[in-house]
């Protein structure tokens, strides 16, 4: 899952990306209404979380705007303003929610994640499964042939996008930009190493192997035989 954050406030940007990234979502930020508003044209996610009081670009214009392009991205509004007019502006400007600070991020993730099954119960499936492998997306757990494994949270949403393409090749680019938070560093071991670990927790001890390396393109996640 990928979200974009839209807050000026630089400890309450911290704040919430830590949440949400201990929670395996990457978290794309922008700290003002006209970057935001360009990032939400130009690139998919499964919600936004914009506060109301933004530079260059206030809250409530940004959605307004999203909204006339016909982008129907979910979108929580954070506001300091907790007066009933507000909250209904909010909401018939086009937002999905709209919680008042100071919040707990709990509260927050909650929100989110019922924004989320709510909008996508309807496409999308609260679990994944190839023959054996099933993956509980809500309940973030995973098991093989009936037994749990284990995940942290980046091996977690590793698995889960992969599972999501099954028999794609997907690429260390297209991994960095949905798993992590920051663009593809061709320098950088992150995504084999995680591939490594993730590997040996999926297929080691499986004679018919899933998570598999496309040379010079990336990974396939396809049940085959041992190689």
């Amino acid at each position: 899952m990928r979200i974009l954050l839209i807050e000026d406030d630089s400890r309450t940007a911290m704040f919430i990306k830590k949440g949400f990234s201990q929670e395996s979502y990457a978290v794309d930020h922008a700290d003002n209404g006209e970057d935001g508003l360009l990032m939400a044209q130009n690139t998919f996610y499964d919600i936004i979380v914009a506060d109301i009081m933004l530079p260059k670009l206030d809250g409530l214009t940004l959605i307004g705007r999203l909204r006339n392009m016909n982008i129907k991205t979910p979108i929580i509004v954070l506001s300091a303003k907790n007066a009933l007019d507000d909250r209904i502006r909010g909401l018939h400007t086009g937002c999905d929610d709209y919680l008042v600070k100071p919040f707990a991020f709990s509260e927050l993730l909650a929100r989110t994640q019922a924004l989320l099954r709510r909008v996508q119960s309807c496409i999308e499936p609260t679990s994944l499964s190839i023959e054996d492998l099933h993956l509980d997306i809500y309940k973030r757990k995973v098991f093989r042939n009936g037994q749990e494994i284990e995940l942290q949270h980046r091996e977690f949403a590793l698995l889960e996008y992969l599972m999501r393409n099954t028999g794609r090749v997907i690429s260390k680019t297209m991994i960095m930009e949905h798993v992590w938070d920051y663009n593809f560093d061709p320098e950088t071991n992150v995504v084999e190493a995680r591939i490594c670990r993730l590997r040996n927790k999926i297929d080691r001890q499986y004679d018919r192997k899933y998570i598999h390396t496309i040379r010079g393109a990336g990974y396939i996640l396809e049940p085959r035989g041992s190689e």
